[in-house]
């Protein structure tokens, strides 16, 4: 079967890529920790990674495939903006100014999201946000796909590339695929930040 191409996302692809993100990460780790009532996950991560999206498409830093059933969301390095697109420390998912939630909810979001960033080395990386296949489209290598294309910007630059995982079993997966462990934090949530170097 013929992979199909991979596109950086527009704004136009907002709706199908958060509800990709949506249902791939409804038993995730990070995201059943700040999101754990079943009846508001839904409209909570919705607005989650609706944020992420917004930070990331005018960057062009957006990759999908198979019309948004798999995504990966890469922060480019700091400093290197799109035209018109504001210049932000990379970081696990940064906030919008306006907060969506609760009080309480966007305290762990806010815990989180310090954690993390916190861990994050202070020379210039690529960093893989989000990387998500929608269940229906599962097994099929897309989301392989999506990351290879940040992977490979972050090589052209010459820059090591970055992630978060929280599911023990993605760290295998990513080994496998050329990523190390480079460091373990153990709250909120047991997370991953795993490192790719660029070739040579």
């Amino acid at each position: 079967m013929t992979t199909p191409e991979i596109t950086i996302a527009t704004p136009a692809d907002r709706a199908t890529v958060v509800d990709t993100l949506v249902a791939a990460f409804v038993k995730d780790p990070v995201l059943r920790c700040l999101f754990p009532d079943e009846e508001t996950y839904p409209r909570y991560a919705a607005a989650f990674f609706g944020h992420l999206f917004d930070k990331r498409v005018h960057r062009k830093s957006i990759w999908t495939i198979g019309g948004g059933a798999s995504v990966a969301l890469w922060d480019p390095p700091t400093g290197q903006p799109a035209a018109g697109a504001a210049a932000a420390p990379a970081a696990a998912h940064g906030l919008p100014e306006v907060s969506p939630y609760p009080a309480d909810v966007q305290a762990r979001v806010q815990g989180y999201d310090d954690v993390v960033h916190d861990a994050l080395p202070t020379y210039p990386f690529w960093y893989l946000g989000v990387l998500g296949t929608h269940p229906d489209s599962a097994g099929r290598g897309w989301g392989r796909a999506v990351m290879r294309a940040g992977l490979d910007r972050a090589a052209a630059d010459g820059l090591p590339a970055i992630l978060e995982t929280s599911n023990p079993g993605n760290v295998e997966l990513y080994r496998r695929a050329g990523w190390e462990v480079m460091s373990f934090l153990p709250e909120p949530v047991p997370t991953w930040l795993m490192m790719q170097q660029p070739p040579g």
